[in-house]
């Protein structure tokens, strides 16, 4: 059974790929290819960095920041 905090990650996780998807006009499989891949990724599935509570939109924007500038920018709350 998953946890919340899994199901968040997941949630998370798919709405990010729906967002390349439609932003980078790619396949569903080649969205999760890219994401999988990154940087952003391993930080939102690490449930320690607890990026897993912030919005799917947010999460997104650090994505982009990785692919845009070669890596990863997160403001401090």
């Amino acid at each position: 059974m998953m946890t919340k905090k899994d199901q968040l990650i997941e949630y998370g996780i798919q709405d990010i790929i729906e967002y390349i998807v439609n932003d980078l006009r790619v396949e569903y499989d080649e969205a999760m290819r890219i994401f999988y891949n990154s940087r952003t990724f391993e930080k939102l599935a690490d449930a320690e960095t607890g990026l897993y509570l912030e919005s799917s939109a947010y999460v997104y924007g650090i994505f982009q920041d990785e692919q845009n500038f070669g890596n990863l920018i997160q403001t401090e709350v």
